[in-house]
């Protein structure tokens, strides 16, 4: 596949040169989003009117060649006076990524002062959304901006199990949502993300927000969080079709690990960065989620890779997952989590020292990603979503003191 140097169509350009100079920009990255795009402009629009209003603001709908009318829509909603709306299909690799390319590499053509973006299948946007994504950057010297949602205790389990996990054990910083999907950041950040060579992996379909939130983190840039509120976005269940997503964003972690080592290997502590906004009070939607489904995901993984996943695990680690794949019943299921915080830190040295197909590496650790959210479900069913948050907060602690369990083996010999 040939690799485009810009995502930007000629007539794209042009349009751009036409414009000049924008203050503030507000990403909205998009594919077949017809029933939800016309209230997410219509809110981001709102936003930008009553909280900057003396400023030039642009609203870019990066699309990714959406088959319903999700551009038709987007075109015919009117916006509030003295914005400006682009709307196009990005050049690249199909994915987010490739999407929010196209909305860096306009930002930094036009030189903003900050620049946002936001989902096109959030239910629960408001105007305050983009006031609290793009204020600090504007007035307080924050260069990114990573969201804090209110969501039910079952939405975002790769968040929750992994990515958060990780995230804060290796560089030391508690960005609770890394990859929560709305976005504020800088102009010099804007530029940076644009300039760099990823477009051609697996950044540029789904592993494009932790991407950015790492990439923020190991430059050392001054970061922050904003409470958004409650986020209803279209919610899937975890058991159900998550695995290409697991793959793409655990795999874009894993390669992360690698390029930043010289900076985590360092970090022995984490610790809190600074939350704007207050929490919200109202509690979610809830949804139902199949554990059974998981569980049975996990069995036939086990049926087909156990040999492979007894040369990548600690011996002592299989022995204890050989006992958790006895567990047929899905409400009793449990895998706890200092065994998960090590099979994950098995993974990455693996990914680390093997040569092979990374790609396939990640894939093979997708079951074992089913059955700890199964036993997270069981693990919480009975609590509210604040109890559920706590035994979330206790796992990445326990990722944290594993550290050292993880520096073991990520510096020892090849496997």
């Amino acid at each position: 596949m040939a690799i485009f140097t810009t995502s930007l169509r000629p007539w794209v350009i042009r349009r751009v040169e036409a414009l000049e100079k924008v203050d503030l920009l507000v990403g909205i990255p998009c594919f077949n989003s017809q029933a939800t795009i016309e209230h997410v402009l219509e809110q981001v629009s709102n936003g930008l009117s009553h909280y900057y209003g003396d400023k030039r603001s642009l609203i870019v709908i990066s699309d990714g060649g959406s088959t319903d009318d999700t551009r038709e829509v987007a075109e015919e909603k009117a916006i509030s006076p003295y914005l400006e709306k682009l709307i196009a299909i990005y050049r690249g690799v199909p994915g987010k990524g490739s999407a929010l390319r196209m909305i860096f590499e306009i930002a930094s053509h036009l030189g903003v002062q900050a620049c946002a973006v936001v989902d096109s299948d959030l239910r629960s946007i408001s105007p305050v959304w983009v006031q609290r994504l793009l204020d600090p950057i504007l007035t307080q010297g924050f260069h990114f901006v990573a969201p804090v949602y209110t969501r039910y205790k079952y939405d975002g389990t790769i968040t929750n199990n992994v990515v958060y996990c990780l995230t804060r054990a290796l560089f030391g910083k508690r960005v609770r949502q890394p990859i929560g999907g709305d976005f504020g950041f800088s102009r010099e950040l804007a530029r940076f993300y644009a300039l760099e060579e990823v477009w051609d992996s697996e950044v540029a379909r789904f592993g494009i927000d932790i991407w950015m939130t790492i990439s923020a983190i190991a430059r050392g840039l001054p970061i922050c969080q904003s409470h958004l509120g409650v986020k209803v976005h279209n919610v899937k269940d975890p058991g159900d079709s998550l695995g290409p997503m697991f793959r793409q964003v655990v795999f874009t972690l894993f390669s992360l690990m690698e390029k930043h080592q010289d900076k985590w290997l360092r970090v022995e502590r984490s610790e809190p960065v600074p939350t704007l906004g207050e929490h919200a009070a109202l509690d979610p939607e809830p949804f139902t989620v199949d554990v059974q489904r998981m569980v049975d995901n996990f069995q036939q993984g086990y049926e087909h890779f156990d040999v492979l996943w007894e040369r990548i695990l600690a011996p002592e680690n299989f022995s204890a997952l050989k006992k958790v794949a006895e567990q047929k019943e899905g409400q009793s299921f449990y895998l706890p989590a200092e065994l998960w915080s090590k099979i994950v830190y098995d993974f990455a040295a693996a990914f680390h020292h093997w040569k092979r197909n990374h790609v396939q590496l990640v894939d093979v650790m997708s079951p074992l990603y089913y059955a700890r959210v199964a036993s997270f479900v069981n693990e919480t069913k009975e609590m509210s979503n604040i109890e559920a948050e706590e035994v979330i907060e206790e796992q990445a602690a326990v990722f944290e003191s594993l550290k050292p369990y993880l520096l073991e083996k990520w510096q020892s010999a090849a496997a």
